[in-house]
């Protein structure tokens, strides 16, 4: 066959049984691109993960000393007979940045290492200024950081006017509003009172000298109480040596705030108490972060301050000049400092090769300041590409989860090339992939199914690309090679239209738009040309505060509140067309928990009626059991061990702590007493055990439970398990189960749907049905807006908005807002050649 030629080697699989793998073996080649297709849930990420990237770095860790092994034996051994000539591996993963906000783009990329330097060693100094190092440029460093601000570039503040908001209230009447609200707030007033504070007198009407006190002492006080007393009755009673109700202690607010926002451990408290402290810029770095000595020295004419709030497009074109030694700057420097020519031209020319990696995956309209808890999980996976491209390893499998998503098809042909110069220096590229383009571009593809779940795990093909025609069972191979599917061109009239005008946020300034009600709208447009910022944010926060609603659009980062820098809506509002809208559905990609209690059972209600269904069991109802018994929350039916959480966490010195299944209840969660009682011939913990698929047939004695079921179903979720914790969902399973318990509802029209990017992680077959669902909706008198980049969504949408016509500061504008047929005319637009393949 020639094949031996063709590739320098094979990574050879036998037995692999991970997850749902049925004991498959196959051949797979080095040093090319392959791609793993085939349905959602397939198998194809247990293969490449589960199997092939923890092989590889379990015999890496294996390599270690035994010291350090001793340390991993917690580590999963993928279920695999035997892997023969597995390189080490690095895998690039969708997930969400590091939580701290100090994480950013320059710090991902180490661009912000070379500008340190570069400032250090090659920067304009005023005269007389001693040479700083390089640490003395990082806020984050006690050398660099501004002594105001401690390198935050804000200041928080709490004054009188925050922490009482209404001066004509009494204390009774919680004048101070940042004191607690519950007993602790009674027990400060009748402190108060002992102390002969009237706390019935208005408190614009006390002496400043005790509302200064009340506020801002830091001293604590304990004083005796007596509830309910006036303060002439408490003398009296102090006088007579009569006994307290208790002894109180004083805390002024402002320490009350202060004290509950750096200790507390429950994220609402530290929102409630942030509201009392204002953020304002710092006087002394205004914003910068770094001290006075660091911000003073300047290159190409900027501090290093501002040069990382530049698009990285343009430190390119500032930075040329220095790499070829052409610059203006260079010959002045070469007449005082002629070895700071040497340095200067060296680390531009370094700095240019790693910016021009990220340029080319289409990120130039990123900062080096950026953080990355706001970036989106795929423009971190691409920048963490970028680094390897730079990192000129060799002899490696790179295995890669969906890097195209969240990418136009522009952007696509960037990674393309990206993936091809790794290859090119010699190693493996292997990618988890749904994007028609991305396959198409494989060496070799692996095609796993038929279908999801238990109905999936088998190696449908394993070869060259052309093969995969003859293979009847591929869902995959009708996409690639009879893509027949054409498009509707009679689009649905809208029924209204929502105006938004003046929008300023972000990169959109003053943008007026209008979205059609009563159809299906894509948002389209490169990635960063401000989609995102125009529907997820912008629409949606305008919407909701039309409709009285709290929304809360942030980014679930569970960075700090205090370190965010909030970005706001400076500009915007509705015009017309609210009338025609009755409810807001935001289905976002956040987790629909943070813990492994919350599940597809519990999010979706299902688990409701099914704990009141074994609750009707014979024995259940002898034992007196109701539905709570039937809970892992609740102290009755759970494992006491584990309190249902079914795991528990192993501490790890030097590593972070692993989860393992519960000793106790082996991960059922359940006590023995639970357990005993079955429905059917299964207990409550086989039941969560049970994929969607399996319990429709399960349950279809009960209508309300098979129904829910095939509502998870049609969102092509079948394969999950019922009790599968929300800590092991994607973002794009997360979304479908949101989507799934929407569509449960009754439908009463009027409701504007908002999905950025519903198509993520989905295979086209499972687009289609999406697309099913959605269109059902729409036919029921509501509104759905997408942001999308899947040509299939938008040539069958009724109306197209397409943002751009680039990135960051070259987008921001609408291009074109037409019928599909007419934006693959559109001149400028980058969509329109691609969408007109799809039409």
């Amino acid at each position: 066959m020639g094949l031996e030629k063709k590739f320098s080697g094979f990574v050879s699989v036998r037995g692999a049984r991970e997850h749902n793998l049925k004991n498959v073996s196959l051949e797979i080649p080095r040093d090319a691109l392959v791609v793993f297709t085939g349905v959602s849930g397939s198998g194809k990420s247990s293969l490449a993960f589960g199997t092939l990237y923890a092989e590889a770095q379990r015999r890496y860790l294996e390599s270690v000393s035994p010291y350090a092994r001793r340390l991993f034996n917690q580590m999963a051994i993928p279920e695999v007979d035997e892997i023969e000539g597995l390189p080490p591996a690095v895998a690039l993963q969708q997930q969400r940045g590091a939580a701290s906000t100090r994480s950013s783009v320059g710090s991902v990329t180490t661009l912000s290492n070379l500008l340190r330097m570069l400032y250090s060693r090659a920067g304009e100094y005023p005269a007389g200024q001693a040479i700083i190092y390089a640490e003395s440029f990082s806020p984050n460093t006690p050398e660099g950081a501004c002594p105001e601000c401690h390198g935050l570039g804000r200041v928080y503040e709490v004054t009188e006017k925050t922490m009482v908001p209404d001066d004509t209230l009494t204390i009774r009447e919680k004048a101070i509003a940042a004191w607690p609200s519950a007993w602790q707030g009674q027990n400060q007033r009748d402190i108060l009172t002992t102390m002969g504070i009237d706390i019935d007198t208005p408190w614009k009407d006390l002496p400043k000298k005790d509302r200064d006190w009340i506020l801002f002492t830091e001293e604590q006080p304990v004083v005796p109480v007596y509830s309910g007393y006036s303060h002439e009755e408490i003398q009296r009673f102090i006088k007579n040596k009569r006994q307290p109700d208790y002894m109180g202690t004083f805390t002024g607010a402002r320490r009350y705030v202060r004290h509950t926002f750096a200790n507390t451990q429950s994220a609402l408290m530290k929102k409630r108490v942030s509201q009392y402290m204002i953020s304002s810029e710092c006087p002394l770095c205004h914003g910068k972060r770094l001290r006075q000595e660091s911000l003073a020295i300047k290159f190409a004419g900027y501090d290093i301050a501002d040069i990382s709030r530049l698009a990285l497009n343009k430190l390119a074109i500032i930075f040329s000049p220095y790499a070829s030694g052409e610059a203006q700057a260079l010959k002045k420097m070469a007449t005082n400092h002629p070895e700071k020519v040497v340095v200067a031209k060296r680390i531009a020319e370094d700095f240019l090769a790693r910016l021009q990696v990220v340029l080319d995956l289409g990120l130039g309209y990123l900062t080096i300041e950026r953080s990355t808890p706001t970036l989106s999980p795929g423009e971190l996976q691409r920048l963490r590409l970028a680094t390897q491209v730079r990192s000129n390893l060799f002899g490696v499998v790179y295995v890669l989860d969906e890097p195209s998503a969240g990418l136009h098809p522009a952007d696509t042909e960037a990674l393309l090339r990206a993936l091809d110069k790794l290859k090119a220096s010699g190693n493996s590229i292997f990618v988890v992939e749904h994007e028609i383009d991305v396959i198409r571009h494989a060496d070799w593809i692996i095609d796993v199914g038929p279908a999801a779940g238990e109905k999936g795990g088998h190696i449908l093909y394993s070869g060259l690309p052309e093969g995969l025609r003859e293979v009847t069972a591929s869902l995959t191979r009708h996409y690639i090679y009879d893509d027949t599917t054409k498009h509707k061109n009679d689009p649905r009239q809208p029924t209204e239209w929502l105006k938004l005008e003046g929008v300023i946020r972000n990169n959109l300034s003053g943008l007026n738009v209008a979205f059609p009600l009563g159809v299906l709208t894509s948002v389209t447009g490169v990635s960063g040309s401000g989609k995102s910022t125009l529907v997820s944010q912008v629409l949606v926060e305008l919407v909701a505060d039309q409709l009285g609603l709290q929304i809360d659009i942030s980014d679930e980062t569970g960075a700090d509140p205090l370190e965010k820098t909030e970005v706001t809506t400076l500009g915007g509002q509705i015009v017309d067309g609210m009338k025609g809208i009755k409810r807001l559905v935001v289905v976002d990609q956040k987790p629909i928990g943070r813990t492994p209690r919350s599940n597809l059972a519990t999010y979706t209600g299902l688990f409701d009626h099914v704990r009141k269904l074994f609750a009707t069991t014979p024995l259940a109802k002898s034992r007196k059991y109701d539905a709570g018994q039937f809970s892992f929350n609740v102290a009755k039916g759970r494992c006491p061990h584990c309190e249902g959480e079914g795991m528990v966490m192993v501490e790890l010195l030097f590593l972070p702590s692993v989860y393992t299944p519960c000793p106790t209840c082996g991960g059922t969660r359940y006590n023995p007493k639970t357990l005993e009682v079955k429905y059917k011939d299964k207990n409550i913990a086989e039941v969560l055990g049970l994929t969607v698929d399996e319990a429709v047939n399960f349950f279809d004695e009960e209508p309300v439970i098979s129904r829910a079921l095939d509502v998870v179903r049609e969102v092509g979720l079948g394969y999950l398990r019922l009790g599968q914790p929300a800590t092991e969902l994607s973002g794009g399973e997360a979304q479908r189960i949101k989507l799934a318990t929407e569509l449960q509802r009754a439908q009463h029209g009027q409701t504007l749907y908002v999905l950025d990017e519903p198509t993520t992680g989905l295979h086209p077959s499972d687009v289609e049905r999406l697309m099913l669902q959605l269109n059902r909706l729409v036919d029921a008198g509501n509104t759905i807006i997408l942001v999308e980049h899947d040509m299939h969504v938008i040539a069958s949408s009724d109306w197209v908005i397409d943002i751009g016509p680039g990135a960051g500061d070259d987008g921001g504008k609408i291009v074109a807002a037409d019928i599909p047929m007419n934006i693959a005319k559109a001149k400028h637009s980058r969509t329109a050649p691609y969408l007109a393949k799809h039409l």
